[in-house]
């Protein structure tokens, strides 16, 4: 029997220790089981230092220099640990571009009438975006304008004499400037990851520094992408506004036909969400009282908890448990961050794993291939799997964690420029600047990333909020960060009344009685999903322009406290190439490359303005994050 001391090391959640505790009673094997057979790690892995570029190797070199200097090609640590980091940005770059382009074309789809389960349903953000864009709207109707950034969107994914668009158009002049001066400008999305891989090749390019600013380069085009998802699903599925909800696991129901939302996409969750009271009937029919009862998981999660409310029952590392509660009747995913293990674990459910991308197929999964066309359709298949699935649900199997933490979600750009104009109708941004100016805010942190299996669930997370909230720092989070803010109760006015030092406490609760809350604003500002980072940009940009300052000059920093994908080495990077201190809890695999790691913790400063802070105790990367943010007062005199 796991000790308690044991599940704590694991997850802070009760709820994930509970269904942790029934695992090893089934002798089911989760994650955090699989993570300890892998024991003892590859040192060179984690170095970064080994090298499969071509199939001469693998090379390996030596960190204590006793074996292997140089790989057969001659490559030098350095070169190896570069190539192997502008890699990994190039795979999180495809990630999250191709998660924009699928929406570009669900779009054009929607523009021509192809696609009728997609209205457009912010007509606001579609004229804003087409106004930053340069494309005129004077006499077009919203589909010809939706078509015209359309074509804008898949204009960008491909090589042109011109930057990319959605990264030269939501930045400060002074970073365009800083980019185009150390030839980091990318001129089209799918060339950049196209350059950098080649570039990264056997016998291309051997300097480590120009192998990363290359991988800048590629991260700026990932920056790209991710701004145009979140603009894209803002425009197709409405713009988020703050709405309260729940998290935990106990937002599963017993008696509900219970589906569960998973991956990254909006794009079928979104139409799930829309049609899912239809069928509620049907499944009251089948013997599920309480109806159809949707939840979210990972990112999709944080898409339809922003735009319908949907709980969130976890997230990243935690997701096998959510079917280990035996009440998950179907999990529709879609992509990114689903483990394979699911099918594993569904056969041993009653659940119905269904994957609905060609791209993303798991063995063992159905599959339901989804296209824009036939939507709704789909969505009403998926949920009546969910309602057969349910019949042969065994009510002695089901175990769901009583736990649920109260949640306010959906604090898109402008909805916190909304809020701040409750306050300042004429000048909505002097509110926050004055706050930062007088100190009642310090400075600003963005939470986002992943959880990682080498770090306690959670832990990092929770512990360097408090430590900054308690110092006046206002924090934002997004994506399995945010998920994690979430289950511990950091969403709430309440939390900001606990934790949050004198200063912020007193800016919230005026911002959050404005607002009509009866309170604070929630300690944690959830912004969304890991491509909405770029909300947090946003309002940064804004200020910055407000003050006729750069980027690299404000107190705002960035942490990833538990990260693992490779999508969040793209966000790290191009968080520091757009001048923000960023902070990484997990130890990169960079430290092999003592040249590349100085670079990215110190050098990278004088270059762009923003660097890496590499620190995995989490009380003394807040400590970290508050001196940088000091150093950045300092700078504007304030």
């Amino acid at each position: 029997m796991l000790t308690q001391k044991e599940l704590q090391k694991r997850t802070m959640t009760e709820d994930g220790q509970l269904m942790l505790r029934e695992a090893y009673r089934g002798q089911i094997e989760t994650i955090w089981d699989r993570f300890e057979t892998q024991a003892p790690h590859c040192g060179f892995g984690e170095l970064g230092t080994c090298c499969r570029n071509c199939m001469q190797g693998p090379c390996r070199i030596d960190p204590f220099g006793e074996g292997a200097t140089l790989g057969a090609c001659g490559a030098s640590a350095d070169t190896i640990v570069a190539r192997n980091l502008g890699r990994a940005i190039a795979a999180g770059t495809a990630a999250h571009s191709g998660h924009a382009k699928h929406l570009a074309h669900t779009l054009l789809k929607s523009a021509e009438g192809k696609a009728p389960d997609y209205p457009i349903r912010d007509e606001a953000k579609l004229k804003a975006v087409a106004q930053r864009l340069g494309i005129s709207g004077d006499g077009k109707s919203t589909e010809e304008l939706a078509r015209d950034v359309a074509h804008a969107a898949l204009a960008d994914f491909s090589e042109k004499e011109t930057p990319v668009a959605w990264a030269a158009t939501n930045v400060t002049q002074g970073r365009i400037e800083t980019f185009m001066k150390h030839g980091v400008v990318p001129t089209g999305i799918d060339s950049a990851i196209s350059e950098i891989m080649h570039q990264t090749a056997y016998g291309v390019d051997a300097d480590p520094v120009n192998l990363l600013l290359g991988g800048v380069k590629c991260a700026l085009a990932d920056f790209a992408g991710c701004h145009m998802g979140t603009d894209l699903a803002d425009i197709l599925f409405g713009t988020p506004k703050p709405t309260a909800s729940t998290a935990n696991l106990g937002v599963l129901k017993s008696d509900a036909v219970n589906i569960a939302l998973h991956g990254h996409n909006p794009v079928l969750s979104d139409v799930i969400a829309q049609v899912a009271n239809e069928l509620d009937e049907e499944a009251k029919n089948a013997g599920a009282p309480a109806g159809i009862n949707l939840v979210g998981i990972c990112c999709t999660g944080n898409e339809v908890l922003m735009r319908h409310g949907i709980p969130s029952a976890t997230h990243s590392v935690s997701q096998e448990l959510a079917v280990l509660t035996g009440a998950v009747d179907v999990m529709v995913v879609d992509y990114q961050c689903i483990m394979p293990s699911l099918s594993t674990l569904a056969e041993c459910n009653h659940t119905k794993l269904i994957t609905t991308m060609p791209i993303a197929k798991i063995p063992g999964a159905s599959h339901i291939e989804f296209s824009e066309e036939k939507a709704r359709d789909t969505a009403k298949e998926i949920i009546r799997q969910g309602i057969e699935a349910f019949k042969s649900r065994d009510p002695k199997e089901v175990n769901i964690p009583p736990q649920q933490s109260t949640v306010l979600a959906g604090f898109s750009t402008e909805a916190i420029i909304s809020a701040l104009s409750l306050v300042d109708k004429d000048d909505p941004l002097k509110p926050l600047i004055d706050n930062i100016v007088n100190g009642n805010i310090q400075g600003v942190c963005l939470f986002a990333g992943c959880n990682n299996v080498r770090v306690t669930q959670d832990s990092n997370f929770v512990t360097m909020a408090k430590e900054l909230a308690k110092e006046n720092v206002l924090l934002l989070a997004t994506g399995c960060g945010a998920g994690a803010m979430a289950r511990h109760g950091l969403l709430t006015s309440e939390a900001t009344d606990k934790y949050a030092g004198d200063g912020l406490k007193a800016v919230f609760t005026a911002v959050g009685e404005a607002a009509g809350l009866d309170g604070p604003l929630p300690l944690v500002l959830h912004m969304g999903s890991c491509v909405d980072n770029v909300r947090a940009s946003d309002v940064a940009v804004a200020v910055a322009d407000k003050l006729e300052v750069d980027l690299d000059k404000l107190p705002v920093v960035a942490s990833a406290p538990e990260p693992t994908t490779e999508k969040a080495i793209a966000i790290g990077t191009w968080a520091v190439a757009a001048g923000l201190p960023t902070h990484v809890g997990v130890v990169p695999p960079v430290l092999g490359g003592a040249a590349v790691a100085n670079v990215l913790t110190d050098e990278i400063k004088g270059i762009f303005g923003g660097y890496f802070i590499v620190e995995t105790d989490p009380v003394s990367a807040a400590g970290k994050l508050l001196e940088a943010i000091k150093e950045r007062r300092k700078g504007l005199g304030i």
